[in-house]
């Protein structure tokens, strides 16, 4: 859908949300980090499946990734994303 679709205030909300839109997968990358500590069983892989998901939008390289998921450590991810910040 074109821009000119919408309102003076939505075009800025849209441009604002993909503006930011790094920003947001890096806090839910913290913030699922953080689940992962206190998460058990079911809860936990969907964290761990959710976490990887939002680190592919802030571009981490797919083999790392891949390094990243099949060491399961919460300590190299927690690495990782301090140097994103």
């Amino acid at each position: 859908m074109a821009m000119e679709n919408y309102s003076k205030y939505q075009q800025s909300v849209i441009r604002n949300y993909y503006k930011n839109a790094d920003n947001v997968s890096l806090q839910r990358a913290q913030e699922l980090l953080t689940d992962l500590y206190l998460a058990e069983g079911k809860k936990r892989e969907k964290a761990w499946e959710s976490l990887f998901n939002h680190l592919e939008k802030l571009g981490v390289p797919p083999d790392q990734i891949t390094h990243l998921k099949e060491a399961k450590n919460p300590e190299l991810i927690a690495k990782l994303l301090e140097k994103k910040l």
